[in-house]
Formats: C-alpha cells, structure tokens, sequence
C-alpha cells in the first residue's frame, strides 16, 4: 500500500524488452539508500507498484532493477517509458507511517489524457478525460493519483475532469512537465470504488 507522497525522481537507466517484448526489464536510478532496498520491495513508480528484482550502486547512485509485464505495458504509460524517462517513486507504506494523502494500491486502473494546461501564479491547474467507465469513481473534493501523486479533484463535468497542482507538489514530482495530449497514468479512490460496488449489490 501506498499513500500518493512521492519520496524522490527517480530515472530510466536502462531498459530492456524480453519475453518477445511482453515484458520490460527496467534499472532506475534513484537517490534512496540501497541498504534499505531488499529484493522483493515494492516500489510505486509513476503509481505501478512494481517488484525490486536487483538493486545496486553505481557512479555513487543507487539503481534498481524492476520488471513491467504485458499487463503493465498493456493498461499504463509503462509502454512509453524510455531511457531517460522520469519517474515519481513512493516506497510502500509501513506501519506507523504518517498517512498524508490517502490509501493507493499501486495498481493503475488505466490512463487518463491531459486536455488542458493553464499556468497560474506558482500553480497549474490540468484538466483531464479518462473513459467512462473510470469517470463515474471521480467526485469533486474526491481523491485521485496521477502518476502515482494523490491529488483532490476540483471539479468533473462527465468523462472531464480538473485538478489544481500547488507550488511545492510542482517542485518535487514530474508534473511539472506534463503537457497537453500527455497521457498520465490514473487509479481512482479505492472507497469510491468500494461503495460503487455496495451499491450495485443493493
């Protein structure tokens, strides 16, 4: 589990298709400590909670290996990640951590499309379309992750939908470089999608 707070970029070093190109194998360069990455971990990257598979350092920074599979690949950005892509990173939650977004799986629901950028003093705000089928868990004042950043919703009109990005969330996440027609990767509020389901059962 994971609470939307990303701890630190991290950087595509190396990417390598297998698998007839079903899966990825990906070494990303961070500035964890590598003593505290055991094989097995979990990391969020760009909200796709992925599975350390080697871990070491080089030129003095940490790296470690994480591999995307078809599903992965099929359903996220995870198939435009290149060498050189960057890429927000959250370690998975541990008890008594201080919960300060709100509770993410790390399972990317599928992906959402920037529509629009408007550039306000020291802030931005984004508006987003996802599919319908995604729409109907996103409420204004609601939670959502984008790229693995817990966010509020502003405002959803439809299959549209707003958010507004403050200073500090600009200055230590990628989404300072999103653009219009840039995909982002989405997972909706898991309470949303809890009570959807009671009420189909109902």
């Amino acid at each position: 589990m994971f609470t939307g707070i990303v701890s630190d970029i991290g950087e595509i070093a190396s990417l390598t298709p297998v698998a007839q190109g079903q899966l990825h194998r990906l070494r990303i360069a961070c500035h964890y400590d590598r003593a505290t990455i055991a094989d097995g971990a979990s990391i969020a990257c760009n909200g796709v909670c992925l599975t350390v598979v080697a871990s070491g350092i080089e030129r003095d920074k940490t790296w470690f290996d994480v591999d995307a599979a078809a599903e992965t690949l099929g359903m996220t950005t995870a198939r435009l990640w290149d060498v050189g892509t960057r890429l927000n990173l959250e370690r998975a939650l541990k008890i008594g951590d201080e919960l300060g977004g709100h509770i993410v799986a790390g399972h990317a629901d599928g992906v959402a499309t920037i529509r629009s950028r408007e550039d306000l003093p020291d802030m931005a705000r984004f508006t987003l379309h996802t599919t319908r089928e995604l729409a109907r868990f996103i409420a204004p004042k609601g939670s959502i992750t984008l790229d693995g950043v817990s966010l509020t919703v502003n405002a959803v009109k439809d299959t549209t939908f707003s958010v507004l990005i403050i200073p500090h969330t600009l200055s230590v996440t990628t989404l300072s470089s999103w653009r219009a027609g840039s995909e982002v990767n989405i997972e909706v509020d898991l309470m949303a999608r809890y009570a959807a389901r009671l009420t189909e059962m109902t």
